[in-house]
């Protein structure tokens, strides 16, 4: 059996959550009100203002809890195999590998969800009913070069980003194509897309002073679907805010390893979901992607043209002088 951890990213935040938890580790409490200089547990179990849902409230809240969640997993016995998580949730996939300590991962997605809050570049929608090959056709037949795809959630899921105008005149085409639903998600900014670019530059250059340790079992990266690299785990995370979240390929992934167990930890079972959803109609990647050398390169996913070209403005951006 290889069990495996799964941590949700935003959108699974609801008020109240951490409630049990915040008792039960105080002193991991302190650490993250310190270094964010405010109290996470009236944040989440309050919600003044309804604050739990702005980006740069949410994402230390949510990495937070998902961080007790896993204390709490251990404190039962339960060590994982492999780890991963959505997006933000990489971030607590990551702590729970020992790449970070605690107060350390609350600067890293306070900073993040501080940058990303600040952006106000777009919007993003959610696709049901169409696989991506399809989503793509819609998107060339009409010459939306504007819009990415932001987040593969699954075979039937997709999630685009872009301009909010042009997004909204694809709602038509999409519902013409056969799509189950066309849903304007309530976001500040075009996430995982090329929109993000100066964001993650300037997220790069705070990653320049914290430093990675060795992991103590894999981590997959949602940039390509393959395990993290230690040396390369800060470049990961800034290509992360322009590339998208390759969900369905990292779940395809995960059941080619022997008698797969998943378990979402956190709040909510929004994974949970999708899991079933990609094993229900997927067949596993061909293949243990974890045997895969340190030193060999790995397959690159293709990436579109305008996610390449964002990353290249993210490597050579002028924030390098920042």
């Amino acid at each position: 059996m290889t069990r495996i951890y799964v941590f949700p990213g935003q959108g699974s935040q609801k008020a109240g959550m951490g409630a049990a938890l915040f008792a039960k580790y105080p002193d991991a409490v302190a650490t993250a009100d310190r270094v964010l200089g405010y109290s996470v547990t009236d944040l989440c179990l309050e919600n003044a203002d309804q604050r739990l849902d702005r980006t740069e409230y949410t994402q230390p809240a949510l990495f937070l809890v998902n961080a007790l969640s896993y204390m709490e997993k251990l404190a039962e016995g339960g060590r994982p195999d492999i780890v991963a998580g959505h997006s933000l949730g990489e971030y607590s996939a990551l702590f729970a590998a020992g790449a970070f300590d605690l107060a350390t991962g609350i600067a890293l997605v306070k900073r993040r969800g501080e940058l990303m809050a600040r952006s106000s570049a777009g919007g993003m929608a959610a696709v049901m009913g169409l696989t991506e090959s399809e989503v793509a056709e819609v998107l060339r037949a009409e010459g939306a070069s504007t819009i990415d795809i932001a987040n593969l959630n699954g075979p039937n899921q997709i999630v685009l980003a872009g301009p909010r105008e042009d997004l909204l005149a694809c709602k038509e085409p999409f519902l013409a194509a056969k799509a189950r639903s066309f849903v304007s998600l309530r976001v500040s900014a075009a996430f995982h897309s090329r929109y993000m670019a100066d964001t993650a530059n300037e997220f790069r250059v705070f990653l320049r002073d914290i430093r990675m340790s060795p992991l103590q079992f894999p981590v997959v990266s949602n940039v390509d679907a393959l395990p993290h690299e230690v040396e390369t785990i800060a470049d990961k995370l800034v290509a992360q805010i322009v590339s998208p979240v390759r969900w369905t390929e990292t779940v395809r992934r995960l059941m080619s390893l022997d008698d797969p167990q998943f378990e979402e930890v956190g709040p909510g079972k929004v994974l949970a979901g999708l899991i079933r959803q990609i094993q229900k109609v997927s067949e596993p990647l061909a293949g243990s992607f974890l045997g895969r050398a340190s030193n060999e390169t790995a397959p690159s996913p293709g990436l579109a043209p305008q996610h390449r070209a964002a990353l290249e403005n993210v490597h050579h951006g002028q924030n390098d002088t920042n």
